[in-house]
């Protein structure tokens, strides 16, 4: 949709009524294809247009969203969210962000897009080679499919108090999944990225081959008694353990008092030399973003520096609630209000790799799976299923199953120590974390 378009939007809601008002439009496509035992196995192809409209009366908002683009289908989104912003409750900390602190064009160019655009035939064939070379390796039984994927995305904000900006980005993706063994003892592994640009993704063979490799270390995975001992969360998934701090930290969480970091803004949270650093200008970043989502200027900044809380993760509306200013922060889709998201995070990196964290630790348990994770927002206590590697005398030992990990992490985050070993494979990235001294609940 062109942009003269959505001025048009918001002047006709000003004109219908509105106070103030806010257009989005979304427009995507998508392909994917997976294949299973070198058979096609599944075809999907998106297309989508939408448009979003939010606007206030006073204090009082409502939003809308449609596909129906046309003249006649604007017109009608107008009316309806109108009327609907009349009967709306009070919200005194609704409203658009404040004009001083909008993005100023031009926005910086973030390398998101790339032109190749991958035909059907083209997926398949990587997807069918990322599965090849997995079932390949020695030990892999069965397969639970390879998958390529590619998609483009075109997102544009108008505001009446003046801004407009647009991003666009692509997603090339490609995975594979195995499993090892027979019967009882099969084990499962995978392995997959995504990237902005088709370039920067691995080949198809290093994806299978490590799918591959990831189900055959897991054949005689073991059962261990319930115990205390150190645990090492690789640097894959580590990131979930530092996810809560993220969610406790959101301005909407703090405000609504549902969160274990209220009241500690400026304390120390982490151990001292660790930083977490939210950057949304990384080039080619999946999380990068030009501007956030109420149109608001963003940049890098250190939501822990040196182990201390530096901020809380804000948009205008939570901003306005604490009594603070917005952070750059605002995430949202076509409908409803913002909420709040961070853009490319990273946990800082510390001085031993992976081997050197094991070698440090003695023995515990290396965590390479996570699923069903549990927490209370108030308290911090978390617990999640587990498996991974049991390792002794700072060596891997054999595979473990069926484990559950549990601490409080408010402790957990104070002992937390990073390793050297971080890899930028997403929006969210860490390096392989170990903690001494956590409950490792067993057969």
């Amino acid at each position: 949709m062109d942009e003269n378009l959505l001025h048009d939007v918001v002047a006709a809601a000003r004109a219908a009524g509105a106070d103030a008002a806010e257009a989005v439009f979304a427009e995507g496509q998508s392909l994917s294809v997976t294949v299973r035992l070198g058979a096609l196995e599944e075809v999907e192809r998106e297309e989508s247009r939408e448009i979003g409209l939010r606007v206030f009366v006073g204090q009082r908002q409502a939003s809308v969203s449609g596909s129906d683009v046309s003249k006649d289908g604007r017109a009608k989104l107008i009316e309806r969210v109108v009327a609907m912003a009349r009967l709306a409750p009070e919200d005194p900390y609704a409203g658009l962000a404040p004009r001083e602190r909008l993005a100023q064009g031009p926005f910086p160019d973030l390398d998101l897009f790339d032109a190749t655009e991958h035909n059907a035939e083209t997926l398949e064939a990587r997807a069918r080679e990322a599965e090849e070379a997995a079932r390949a390796v020695p030990g892999v039984s069965n397969s639970d499919g390879g998958s390529a994927s590619w998609s483009s995305s075109t997102w544009r904000l108008v505001t009446s108090d003046g801004f407009a900006g647009p991003h666009h980005a692509t997603t090339f993706g490609l995975s594979a999944s195995t499993i090892a063994g027979e019967g009882a003892s099969m084990e499962r592994g995978g392995e997959g990225r995504s990237t902005r640009h088709a370039a920067d993704l691995p080949s198809p063979e290093a994806i299978g081959i490590e799918a591959g490799k990831r189900a055959v270390q897991r054949l005689g995975a073991r059962k261990i008694a319930s115990t205390t001992a150190p645990v090492i969360f690789e640097n894959r998934l580590a990131t979930s353990l530092f996810g809560p701090l993220l969610t406790a930290a959101s301005g909407p969480a703090v405000a609504r008092g549902v969160s274990f970091l209220k009241g500690r803004l400026g304390q120390q949270i982490l151990a001292k030399g660790i930083d977490i650093v939210d950057d949304p200008h990384r080039l080619r970043g999946l999380g990068s973003l030009p501007f956030d989502d109420e149109g608001v200027a963003n940049k890098a900044m250190k939501l822990i520096d040196d182990g201390v809380l530096t901020t809380w993760l804000l948009n205008t509306a939570a901003a306005r609630q604490l009594g603070m200013e917005t952070t750059g922060h605002a995430s949202r889709g076509l409908a409803g209000p913002p909420s709040v998201s961070t853009s490319n995070v990273t946990l800082s990196p510390g001085e031993r790799d992976l081997a050197g964290l094991v070698a440090d630790a003695k023995a515990g348990v290396l965590v390479t799976s996570m699923f069903g994770p549990s927490l209370n927002p108030n308290t911090g206590d978390w617990s999640v299923g587990c498996s991974g590697f049991w390792f002794e005398n700072g060596e891997i030992a054999w595979p473990v199953t069926e484990i559950t990990v549990a601490g409080n992490l408010m402790e957990m985050y104070q002992r937390l120590v990073p390793g050297s070993d971080l890899e930028i494979r997403g929006a969210a990235n860490s390096p392989s974390i170990l903690i001494d001294g956590l409950a490792i609940a067993g057969k």
